[in-house]
């Protein structure tokens, strides 16, 4: 149902407790494969990705992954992400109804004070599921596609990656 991508380098702590958010909805059959972008790490990223069964591209790219995803539907995380137990639900429920390109709601422990919210923020620190079609279609990377706006939350709740992450 979905593909999961994740972009990283030398992040091998932060990529092993993304993944083990996924577990549960890979044993459900809602996560089909997780596909790690790598750029170039000298760490165990590759090794952790390997452990859990991820496809792992050495030097790649958002659009390298993308091309490789057997799903019509993407999320794209950040390593060191958490999606906490109740994503699995909204996120099929959304996918069901077509609902479009669409973004994780902040945990109640993750919110951002006044200050944060001033500053610039990651443009996927709080996720980014999307059509795959939408995103081939809109000739950009998914920073990008998620720096446009105009996305809508889901109920489902995530713990952005640390900034030094």
């Amino acid at each position: 149902m979905i593909s999961v991508l994740i972009a990283t380098q030398n992040d091998e702590e932060g990529l092993a407790g993304t993944l083990a958010a996924l577990v549960s909805a890979a044993v459900e059959g809602v996560v089909r494969e997780v596909i790690v972008c790598d750029a170039g790490s000298d760490d165990g990223t590759e090794l952790v990705a390997d452990h859990a069964g991820c496809v792992f591209l050495a030097n790649a790219r958002w659009v390298d992954g993308v091309q490789l995803a057997r799903s019509a539907w993407l999320l794209f995380l950040e390593p060191g992400a958490r999606l906490l137990p109740d994503w699995i639900e909204p996120v099929v429920t959304h996918v069901v109804s077509r609902g479009g390109a669409a973004t994780f709601t902040r945990a109640e422990e993750a919110r951002l004070t006044f200050l944060q919210r001033l500053r610039a923020r990651r443009p996927l620190e709080e996720g980014l599921l999307m059509p795959k079609a939408d995103f081939v279609s809109s000739n950009c990377d998914a920073e990008a596609f998620r720096g446009k706006g105009g996305l809508r939350r889901l109920g489902a709740r995530i713990v952005p990656s640390s900034p030094q992450n």
